[in-house]
């Protein structure tokens, strides 16, 4: 439709989908991808076997699962950014109400795996989390509805956006998951002011998070434990943060070699939550600045191809995307440096785990298919159009 009202240039008839997809596909980002899976692979080499031996499993069991599990992630992000915006969408619809409803059914058929927090299904051979495959497909959803509300006489998306992701927010904190819940507040927000929402609503909305947060503080003492371990001046040494904080010190700018490391001897979330202190670790700062750089390169890449795009479902649909993305990337690696309180949060393709890797795989194929080149000129020469 965009295309139809704004005087698109011509398709090339008759291409064939791969040699399309090629040309038009946002190549550093997809290659930026690809890498993190590789090191993630090269970590989960280093930080799974200690855990392996400790559950009486195979060394190599989690990577050979990290491996399986990144195969269909991968699979899956280069077939979705094959599909046509208005196909993602529609998919979006759909694998919303599927995960909002598992969401919905996680305080009766869920369980804890002893960790306190009604995240997952178990499904004897896996679990499932519905929280990570919701994050993406909302960001979609939501941003469909912001978009028809800038038509004329279209629908009040943002109110609707807004109530979506309160509801939400209230089943996330509900498991209690607060860390998923400000990945989609952060998104959605995101998406809300570059839709156009008013400076002061939004200064209102950053109040209320505070006002939340104090309400959680006090009545959460899952929420509390985490925040007073944030603000102690002291480290206890034999908490995962303390040996995490260890691990990057002893790591250095080269590292202590590979396979060297000892922090994976103590962390038993060394493969997931951090996984970036084995690298610190093992690999040094070189090698951390390396995977910053890596999500800096997809945030950037992604966000300069939008810009240029007209559909404002696309642009806001792909700036939550990508504002999510790289929010989760500078969680993980700020929780393990002290920056930020605990939240027990994947680094995307890098960390261990089904759900996060399958459902990175979906968001990233979705990012990739709006930030494909379309043919409809430049934003720019709308703009001009209008002087």
């Amino acid at each position: 439709m965009t295309e139809m009202v704004y005087g698109a240039m011509p398709l090339r008839d008759g291409e064939p989908v791969l040699p399309k997809w090629w040309r038009t596909i946002d190549k550093w980002s997809l290659s930026c991808v690809l890498i993190l899976f590789g090191i993630g692979i090269l970590l989960g080499l280093a930080a799974s076997p200690p855990l392996a031996e400790k559950n009486g499993l195979p060394a190599f069991h989690y990577v050979q699962r990290q491996a399986v599990f990144g195969g269909l992630a991968l699979a899956v992000m280069l077939l979705v950014s094959m599909m046509r915006p208005e196909l993602v969408r529609r998919l979006a619809v759909l694998g919303f109400l599927l995960a909002f409803a598992a969401l919905m059914a996680l305080p009766f058929l869920g369980t804890d795996f002893g960790k306190g927090a009604v995240r997952w299904y178990s499904l004897g051979f896996a679990s499932v989390q519905p929280s990570e495959f919701l994050k993406p497909v909302f960001m979609v959803v939501a941003a469909w509805m912001m978009a028809a509300s800038q038509q004329v006489n279209g629908p009040p998306g943002l109110g609707l956006s807004f109530l979506l992701t309160t509801i939400i927010l209230g089943f996330l904190a509900m498991q209690p998951d607060f860390g998923q819940a400000a990945l989609v507040l952060f998104g959605w927000g995101v998406m809300y002011f570059v839709a156009g929402a008013p400076i002061m609503l939004l200064a209102a909305m950053a109040g209320g998070v505070v006002l939340v947060g104090s309400f959680a503080y006090s009545n959460s003492e899952h929420f509390a434990r985490r925040i007073d371990g944030f603000l102690s001046p002291d480290v206890d040494p034999t908490t995962q943060l303390g040996f995490a904080t260890n691990a990057i010190r002893e790591g250095g700018f080269f590292g202590v070699g590979v396979g060297e490391g000892q922090v994976k001897w103590s962390l038993p979330d060394a493969h997931t939550d951090f996984i970036i202190a084995v690298a610190a670790e093992e690999y040094g700062l070189v090698l951390v600045l390396c995977i910053i750089a890596l999500y800096s390169g997809v945030v950037v890449r992604s966000f300069l191809r939008l810009m240029r795009e007209r559909d404002p479902f696309i642009r806001l649909a792909g700036t939550g995307l990508i504002a999510m993305f790289g929010a989760q990337a500078m969680i993980n690696m700020g929780v393990a440096v002290r920056l930020l309180p605990a939240k027990g949060m994947t680094l995307p393709f890098v960390s261990y785990g089904g759900s996060s890797v399958v459902a990175g795989g979906i968001a990233l194929g979705m990012l990739l298919a709006f930030t494909r080149t379309r043919p409809q000129g430049q934003i720019g020469d709308l703009l001009r159009g209008r002087r």
